[in-house]
């Protein structure tokens, strides 16, 4: 897989993650405030007075629906109403009661793929550049991890210079390579050297240069 789409789904898998994470915090942020409210309103209706005290405190948990409120949701004064009592619950409290496990695993697979995308680079360099190409699983792909595309016939010819101990061969050695039963492919090895060239240049720093037409080599520029 081509570097930049391994990135571009690592990024991905964080965005959800990051989303589905949101949705459940925000999905009981809202039962939260709703229970907190009703407990806060039978206390207060119970004791018929907005005056903050034990029994109101003890009143307000013995109605919270969500038993893990009690003794974590907290009363306020709230001096821009009147005085009035206003719930209060950290965003820790609420962060622990809403159901993360979708998102764990999506964070886990995040951090997966970013482990495997990092496996794959060190793996492309571990294996040796040589002009800013590797050659990995029978395909050649630049320093950055992108595939460079290449013919069946120009990918043979590469990997001939590329597993040649000097980078280079001879026109003869190309030629009853490729063309076996050619007598004379000369014009043949022309064509493709020439459609090659640009391809190789483009995506490394190597450039395939010719000793008189007698033999063919990769060299770095």
């Amino acid at each position: 897989m081509r570097q930049r789409y391994a990135v571009v789904v690592l990024f991905a898998l964080i965005i959800v993650s990051s989303m589905v994470s949101l949705n459940r915090y925000k999905t009981t942020e809202r039962l939260v405030s709703e229970d907190v409210n009703q407990a806060l309103a039978k206390a207060l209706d119970e004791q018929q007075s907005n005056v903050i005290s034990a029994d109101t405190i003890q009143l307000f948990n013995n109605h919270l629906q969500i038993a893990e409120l009690r003794g974590n949701a907290v009363l306020a004064v709230d001096t821009k109403k009147g005085f009035h009592p206003r719930p209060q619950v950290s965003a820790a409290t609420i962060f622990s009661l809403s159901d993360q496990r979708p998102s764990m695993i999506l964070w886990s697979m995040a951090l997966l793929w970013g482990l495997l995308c990092l496996y794959q680079h060190r793996r492309i360099l571990s294996l040796g550049l040589y002009g800013g190409l590797a050659l990995q699983y029978g395909r050649f792909v630049d320093a950055k991890g992108c595939e460079v595309k290449l013919t069946p016939m120009q990918q043979q010819l590469m990997e001939m210079l590329w597993l040649s101990p000097s980078h280079k061969l001879s026109k003869a050695e190309i030629c009853d390579a490729l063309w076996p039963k050619k007598e004379d492919a000369s014009e043949t090895l022309y064509t493709l050297i020439r459609r090659l060239k640009p391809i190789i240049e483009e995506h490394s720093n190597l450039k395939i240069e010719s000793d008189r037409g007698k033999s063919y080599g990769l060299t770095i520029k």
